[in-house]
């Protein structure tokens, strides 16, 4: 296996708990009750059983205002459009789902929210695909009320970014800040069950050196799902990827770092190989002989003139990160992740220091001049 300092230069361990802005005190833990995983009663998934269980007695009297397509053939798009449709009915039939699944998922947080690593959270902001959506934004806000309508003290907000792009974004926080002094744009990567998404993310450090105005310039998607690969046909398409937008990213003229940022599902050693979690990825990539960050570091040697450093984190995680500079406010956070599974991780704002303040503050100000 190749060693991991190969793949970080220094400047990090893959899934570190102490990144340069935040503690990570727990990220991809599994809650069990006695039904089995509490994620799987608030996924992408388990929505569509609720509403689906609300359909069926309908089905069977022909009284069904969604119609005969098969729940699971019913995109986000299609509920949205008949919770602000005339369809009285079948609003109501997808705010029933809206409202079960609200249940289980407060169920879920306030399981979180008792577990030792999750203690005084006070913010949580809810990501994954599920999110982009009227239907999941009214779940989540549904959810919070659950939760302060009991109590908590805990605010529950969608992610700010897109969902595609939070996680692209989020990688910029896994880089230390002395290389956007010499740089504006690093590569990302985000790995998911069905997709493998790949970026140009500019970090726009001298507007805003706490990257609040960060953005992806340019990104590319391969639905891998669609194409069955092979681990290493899938690593082969990432390496390519990655190369083209380098040569994009150089041609319009941006100072590349030598550093690219992964975010992967499950649970990250830090030399770089895949404990577990990463079972939806084609291929065995819990292997202990497998080691993403140094293929890819081996497949992209040098990025300009410097040798590419490459880091990985848990995708949960990396999400969450994107929210680093709207989360200054509080002292612990979190992040939940709807998708095919409920990932997961919880932050602790590291405070600086009154002498690294004044520098940064200093820093600051001539930014702006």
């Amino acid at each position: 296996m190749a060693d991991d300092t190969l793949t970080t230069a220094g400047i990090g361990r893959h899934g570190a708990n102490r990144l340069p802005s935040v503690d990570v005190d727990s990220f991809n833990i599994e809650l069990k009750d006695d039904d089995g995983f509490l994620g799987d009663r608030a996924s992408k998934g388990a929505f569509q059983r609720i509403l689906d269980g609300l359909r069926k007695p309908l089905q069977k009297n022909g009284d069904d205002p969604l119609g005969k397509k098969a729940t699971q053939e019913i995109g986000k798009s299609t509920l949205d459009e008949a919770l602000l449709g005339e369809d009285i009915a079948a609003a109501a039939l997808v705010h029933g789902a809206i409202e079960d699944f609200a249940q289980e998922l407060a169920y879920v947080t306030r399981r979180f929210l008792k577990s030792k690593a999750w203690t005084d959270t006070e913010c949580i902001v809810v990501g994954g695909g599920f999110r982009q959506s009227r239907l999941g934004e009214l779940a989540i806000a549904r959810t919070g009320l659950l939760l302060k309508a009991e109590g908590l003290k805990v605010d529950m907000i969608p992610i700010r970014f897109h969902p595609d792009e939070a996680g692209l974004l989020g990688c910029l926080h896994l880089a230390p800040s002395w290389i956007f002094e010499g740089h504006d744009t690093i590569l990302a990567v985000d790995i998911g069950g069905s997709n493998i998404r790949c970026g140009v993310v500019e970090s726009r450090w001298k507007k805003a050196p706490d990257l609040s105005k960060a953005t992806v310039w340019k990104s590319d998607l391969w639905r891998h799902a669609d194409d069955e690969p092979t681990r290493e046909g899938a690593v082969k398409r990432l390496v390519k990827m990655l190369k083209d937008l380098i040569t994009a990213a150089e041609a319009e003229g941006f100072k590349l770092a030598p550093f690219i940022g992964i975010s992967c599902p499950g649970v990250i050693n830090e030399d770089g190989t895949i404990e577990k979690g990463a079972q939806n990825l084609p291929g065995n990539w819990e292997s202990s002989k497998f080691n993403l960050p140094a293929l890819l570091a081996a497949g992209i040697p040098q990025i300009g003139a410097h040798d590419t450093a490459v880091l990985m984190h848990n995708d949960g995680v990396a999400q969450g990160l994107s929210e680093v500079p709207f989360m200054q406010d509080c002292e612990h956070w979190g992040v939940l992740t709807i998708g095919t599974g409920l990932g997961n991780a919880r932050f602790t704002n590291r405070r600086k220091d009154k002498k690294e303040k004044d520098k940064d503050d200093k820093k600051d100000k001539k930014a702006k001049d």
